[in-house]
């Protein structure tokens, strides 16, 4: 694991997730890319900002329509425009102020986002791990599609079985867990695709690895 955080790092550099101007924006990242590419996402915040809706407040109070047009480039839209609703309601709770909700001890802070309708142990995570700084590994598709490549996994490994094995193997803080999530999905994107190009990759020791002459 080591190896691998440092092969990528050397590759792509430090990546300075997550890609978002405040807290609330981060937030409602985390929702809306759940199944969908992060440049249709940053579509939909630049549509939330120029409509004053990226808010949780205005989220919870603006209307239906409204929200589901604005969210229609990220697929899904209708249950996504839910999703926000639901966790703009859980803020509430919290006076809108995410400071106050990340008080919250870490188990206590994911169970909480855990019980808000639509926000899966992925996007708890997220939240939890770039929005309070706690040290969570985000388990997503692409971390998964690596780790069977390189043999590392079973196709019936769960969530938490990845997880735990990530945050066995590296030191239990915030700045290498967040580094090498962000570091994967860059990877996914360059070179660990669906149909993967292998070319020039920068992991070496894995096993489909195909040495390209220059």
């Amino acid at each position: 694991m080591h190896t691998l955080l440092r092969t990528l790092l050397a590759a792509y550099g430090p990546q300075h997730w997550w890609p978002a101007q405040s807290v609330e924006e981060m937030m409602v990242g985390a929702i809306l890319v759940q199944n969908t590419a992060w440049t249709q996402v940053a579509r939909v915040i630049a549509n939330l900002q120029a409509h004053q809706m990226l808010s949780m407040a205005a989220i919870r109070s603006g209307q239906e329509e409204l929200l589901w047009r604005l969210l229609r480039p990220v697929g899904f839209f209708r249950v996504k425009a839910r999703r926000l609703k639901a966790l703009a309601e859980c803020m509430a709770r919290f006076g809108d102020q995410p400071e106050r909700l990340f008080q919250l001890e870490t188990d206590a802070l994911r169970n909480t986002l855990l019980r808000v309708h639509g926000i899966g142990k992925e996007t708890a995570d997220a939240i939890v791990c770039y929005g309070a700084h706690r040290p969570l590994f985000v388990v997503d598709a692409y971390t998964r599609r690596l780790f069977q490549r390189l043999g590392w996994i079973t196709a019936r490994a769960s969530y938490d079985e990845i997880q735990d094995k990530v945050q066995q193997a590296l030191p239990r803080e915030v700045q290498p867990l967040a580094e090498l999530h962000a570091l994967i999905v860059q990877h996914a994107k360059c070179h660990c695709r669906a149909r993967p190009l292998c070319g020039h990759c920068p992991l070496t020791f894995c096993p489909h690895y195909e040495k390209v002459e220059p």
